[in-house]
């Protein structure tokens, strides 16, 4: 067998702000925000939950890809932003049951797992990781559904505001891959506990006042510079972890990788964490390594030997007594100054645009999707080289996964003969069709969990918040639940 990703489906909602358009409003430069950040962000709409974006992308997956819906033996969900700490994933299968039965076809099996996920931006890798084993064992012959989901809010004034988003991918995965064979036990993990990377605690709920969607205002605890270095860390890490199960020499893979696709929560973060992996390697690589490693710091004016002490430094952020807030900046300064000589160079169009230039362009208008920016970046690098014709069969690929709080994964991964029929069916183009461009008043509103004036766009063939339960005894409790409904096509209406 060699198991692996067979299918991808997005949905986002309609709802759309222009970063443009955002830096216009609060005065701030476009020509960096366009570079470091991207074009566009989704927005969570009226009616819409994590929940219904996630049943959204799982329904068209099932129908995309005529999914016998009694083969599907385990239903995941990865997020981060669930609003209901009891259930999650049967949630997402409710819905989708519902559409089926609107449909007259058979329903999702009894006997489906519906397990959720949760580490930040990495429940979705996890998810993928317990699919592909639960393929090799007890679901031998069966499919597996592993979706992602989140909606990423920021707020207004603060320095995340521009990389917010909302929107799920739902991955196909059975024991014959069709487009991914994954190499599981080629794997890399890392996980190491940050107190204060990016946090979700309850307590930031306490004294929120009422939304007219019903929705609390899921905004993050967070340290920018602070998180970037643990991001750094903990992918570096992950990397060593899957080298080391590599024969030959783990300089040699930056090489021979041909894709790389990493966990983005803005455009230009992948190209940091993917170069800091590359000078991680570089400065263990006591042969050859440190050799370039010095080549490029007399080029780029830096004491090559405090930068290699920096690189070969125990964690950062262990282990030396520092109180917390004594280092949330950069830890990583004299290899930032190289990373932006590099920039200039040959080195940077090998190493980085080659390889992480995939499908690349098309996520500059997803913004923050969580768990489910890594997998939208592998749908959407698929589809840039079919529509491209290129050849990627036999291909190796690298899928770096990372989760703030903090965990990174890296999985190797080989494209697929004849991934053309399976990327074909990939609604990454379709998903992002028809937006509703937000004014500065309706952007706010929604921000503010008010509709404004803002005129919903119509449902089709897709799920909604139909109320919120509001009943709290003694005969009968739903305060709080959200109830849903499946609106048909138009066509069917």
């Amino acid at each position: 067998m060699t198991p692996g990703i067979s299918g991808f489906s997005l949905f986002v909602p309609p709802y759309r702000v222009q970063l443009e358009d955002w830096c216009a409003w609060n005065d701030q430069p476009w020509g960096k925000v366009k570079n470091v950040v991207g074009r566009s962000f989704r927005m969570r709409g009226p009616g819409q939950s994590v929940y219904t974006l996630a049943a959204n992308a799982v329904w068209r997956l099932i129908r995309d890809y005529d999914i016998d819906p009694g083969q599907v033996g385990l239903l995941a969900l990865g997020t981060e932003s669930s609003s209901d700490n009891s259930a999650g994933a049967v949630i997402v299968k409710g819905m989708v049951n519902d559409a089926l039965s609107a449909h007259n076809m058979p329903l999702l099996a009894r006997d489906c797992e519906v397990p959720e996920f949760k580490q930040a931006c990495l429940a979705g890798v996890y998810g993928i990781k317990s699919a592909l084993r639960y393929l090799a064992t007890d679901g031998v012959g069966r499919q597996a559904i592993v979706v992602s989901a989140d909606i990423a809010e920021y707020a207004r004034g603060g320095s995340g505001e521009p990389t917010q988003g909302a929107g799920a991918v739902a991955v196909l995965l059975e024991s014959e891959a069709r487009l991914l064979e994954v190499n599981l036990a080629g794997s890399g993990s890392d996980s190491d506990y940050r107190v204060a990377d990016f946090r979700k605690p309850f307590a930031r709920f306490r004294g929120q006042p009422p939304r007219d969607d019903g929705q609390m205002q899921d905004l993050p605890v967070f340290n920018g510079r602070y998180s970037t270095s643990c991001y750094i860390d903990a992918t570096h890490h992950a990397m060593t972890a899957m080298l080391g199960k590599r024969p030959g020499n783990a300089l040699d893979y930056f090489d021979e990788v041909d894709r790389v696709f990493m966990h983005r929560p803005y455009h230009q973060m992948p190209a940091t964490g993917w170069v800091m992996a590359y000078l991680f390697t570089l400065a263990a690589d006591e042969e050859s390594g440190r050799d370039q490693l010095r080549a490029h710091c007399a080029d780029a004016g830096i004491d090559a030997d405090l930068l290699l002490a920096e690189l070969i430094a125990p964690s950062p952020f262990h282990g030396n007594g520092a109180d917390i807030g004594e280092i949330t900046g950069d830890v990583f300064p004299l290899s930032r100054r190289l990373r932006q000589h590099l920039r200039s160079t040959e080195l940077w169009n090998t190493l980085v645009s080659e390889k992480l230039g995939l499908g690349s362009d098309a996520m500059r208008d997803l913004g923050n999707l969580y768990t489910a920016a890594l997998p939208a970046w592998l749908a959407s690098g698929l589809k840039h080289a079919l529509a491209a014709g290129l050849e990627l069969a036999g291909q190796e690929w690298l899928a770096l996964g990372y989760g703030s709080g903090d965990a990174a994964e890296a999985l190797p991964m080989r494209v697929t003969a004849g991934w053309q029929t399976a990327a074909a069916l990939i609604n990454f183009e379709t998903a992002l069709q028809e937006p509703v461009d937000l004014t500065e008043a309706q952007y706010i509103a929604l921000h503010e969990g008010r509709p404004g004036d803002l005129v919903p766009a119509p449902a089709d063939d897709q799920f909604v918040v139909d109320h919120l339960g509001t009943s709290n005894g003694p005969e009968f409790y739903d305060q709080g639940i959200e109830y849903y409904r499946y609106v048909p096509p138009v066509t069917e209406a």
